[in-house]
């Protein structure tokens, strides 16, 4: 079975976790890494996908700063949408030539990973056509972007668990006026734990995808210098550094109760 390394971090800081992404995508590239999974969180912050408009942005970006909002244009694909604490934040990097060169089935497999999860703990989640993303009863609970380069993934999805509802209002949500934001916190009517929810994705992640989760970066990072050029040897050193600074957990990959 192929091995992806997941890496559960905790809050990093949008524009670092971007960087860390593509230093990791051009390993994945050039063949020195397996797919690689990142989980974490982000400090409140607004992106700007390619597609994004003016008019989906609510308030000044005087009033983001006052709720201190970051607000990044970046390169994925998709609208304005929003990242904050109680949001399970997902990055695969993932070579897609392994997987029949497929975007769509990539995007309809990660929505499985999700619907999945949120099923273990019984709420109804689906998809809802033509949108992206993960639904309840025409309530969003997910967020899907992504940019494929050279056939590897980056950026992923957004799980809302817990976040700042308010933050929300903000926007409009990928561009989609008429359909609300939810989280599962507000459909379950009590918290669940953001780590109990990381682990039940990330058993759906080796399930729909056919993988087994590792999380023995050291290894991973050692085997990989012995065969890297300079560059890429520097790439590996930031990578461990960054993810040595901002390390959530070692516990098994494949946690999380059924």
């Amino acid at each position: 079975m192929p091995v992806m390394l997941y890496l559960r971090l905790g809050s990093v800081e949008y524009l670092q976790a971007w960087r860390l992404q593509k230093n990791l995508a051009q390993l994945r590239a050039a063949g020195l890494l397996p797919d690689v999974f990142l989980m974490l969180e982000h400090p409140p912050v607004v992106t700007l996908g390619r597609g994004w408009r003016p008019a989906h942005l609510l308030a000044s970006r005087e009033s983001f700063a006052a709720e201190g909002i970051a607000v990044h244009e970046v390169d994925r694909g998709g609208d304005v949408t929003y990242h904050g604490p109680g949001q399970l934040v997902g990055y695969p990097i993932v070579d897609l030539r392994t997987r029949g060169r497929d975007v769509h089935a990539y995007l309809r497999d990660l929505e499985q990973v999700l619907i999945g999860a949120l099923r273990d703990v019984g709420l109804n989640a689906g998809r809802f056509p033509p949108h992206t993303g993960v639904w309840i009863d025409r309530r969003k609970i997910a967020a899907i972007g992504i940019r494929v380069s050279r056939w590897i993934t980056t950026h992923g999805f957004a799980l809302n668990v817990d976040p700042n509802l308010h933050h929300f209002d903000l926007i409009v949500p990928c561009g989609i006026r008429d359909h609300p934001v939810t989280s599962i916190r507000q459909e379950l009517g009590r918290p669940v734990e953001l780590e109990d929810m990381a682990g039940r994705v990330v058993r759906h992640m080796q399930n729909v995808f056919g993988v087994e989760c590792v999380q023995n970066i050291g290894e991973v990072l050692e085997g990989a210098r012995t065969r890297a050029d300079a560059a890429n040897v520097n790439l590996l050193d930031q990578t461990l550094d960054t993810v040595a600074r901002h390390r959530y957990t070692t516990r098994p990959c494949a946690a999380g109760r059924g």
